[in-house]
């Protein structure tokens, strides 16, 4: 993340944000603080208010509550300044599938009020730095689930947004076009762009953001790097394969991860040896109810389930 003068405002500054639709309280005094620069990937269980945040942010909704700061603007009384100072990636690509590559993008570049110049030489920037130089002239509707994700996101980009959201923007794709997008919100976050991150893929926070915050039922319920959330649930994860499905229900309550198809169960651990050896005698203590082991290095996904159970989820896992 590059480095800014402490006197800079953060790119992202939100204190307090509430929103209800009707009866449905969606957020619930949520906080947040992202450095310009930054990767911040917001994560959360399907409902959390992910997607109303991001919206309340890029002022397309407006908060019942709260205050907060885009790009140094006030979002409720500067709505117009932020509105320039971003952009918005949703989860489809809206781009127009009857027109080429090149004629998306400077259609958009027109539609951000430049002059016709500007967007012949601003189309072909992109187009290059996208990997899209040699599909420029073919039609939209010719091109790969990946393809049409990195045009949508180059046509986001036509005015050099100095915060971009991206909701969720590697839904459905392949894992090298997966991997194709995540090489450019790397290249974003080294240019000095702000990148706040929604996304369904743990994995995909792990590796792009440097802070992470997790959403649950409209509240924050923790926030920190991916190293810092990974230490609060546990170093490393004790996966077990139980030899019964008496022995699965015995454990479930202790386990972070569950995977009932192959009885596995992850429970927290420190990976020391002596923790293992003791967790081991401890839950199959006739050395009977567990078949095999294995220690892994804890990720995100474990940090996701720890912070976001729930009574009714527990009960699933059982």
């Amino acid at each position: 993340m590059p480095e800014h003068p402490s006197d800079v405002p953060p790119a992202i500054e939100a204190t307090g944000l509430t929103k209800s639709y009707g009866d449905q309280q969606v957020l619930r005094g949520v906080d947040l603080t992202v450095p310009r620069g930054a990767v911040h990937a917001l994560l959360g269980p399907n409902g959390a208010g992910k997607t109303t945040a991001v919206r309340i942010l890029a002022t397309l909704s407006t908060a019942d509550a709260g205050t907060a700061r885009v790009a140094g603007h006030d979002i409720r009384t500067a709505r117009s300044q932020v509105r320039r100072a971003i952009s918005l990636t949703g989860q489809f690509a809206a781009v127009d599938e009857m027109q080429t590559g090149t004629e998306n993008l400077r259609m958009m570049t027109r539609l951000a009020r430049h002059s016709r110049a500007t967007a012949r030489t601003r189309a072909a920037e992109l187009l290059d730095r996208f990997g899209l130089t040699d599909a420029a002239d073919r039609l939209v509707k010719t091109y790969s689930g990946g393809m049409r994700r990195r045009l949508d996101l180059a046509a986001s980009l036509v005015g050099d947004p100095e915060v971009i959201f991206l909701d969720e923007p590697t839904t459905g794709l392949d894992p090298r076009s997966r991997a194709a997008l995540w090489d450019v919100v790397r290249e974003l976050s080294a240019r000095g762009t702000t990148v706040f991150l929604t996304t369904q893929y743990l994995e995909e926070a792990d590796r792009l953001a440097d802070r992470v915050a997790v959403l649950d039922k409209g509240a924050l319920v923790a926030e920190g790097t991916p190293a810092e959330l990974k230490r609060r649930v546990a170093g490393h994860r004790l996966d077990l394969v139980l030899a019964d499905p008496a022995s699965y229900l015995r454990l479930a309550s202790r386990a972070t991860f569950s995977d009932p198809g192959t009885r596995t169960l992850g429970i927290p651990t420190d990976g020391s040896a002596a923790h293992i050896r003791a967790l081991l005698d401890e839950l199959d203590p006739t050395r009977t109810a567990i078949s095999s082991f294995s220690v892994h290095t804890a990720t995100l996904d474990d940090v996701f389930l720890e912070l976001t159970r729930s009574p009714a989820a527990e009960q699933a896992h059982v």
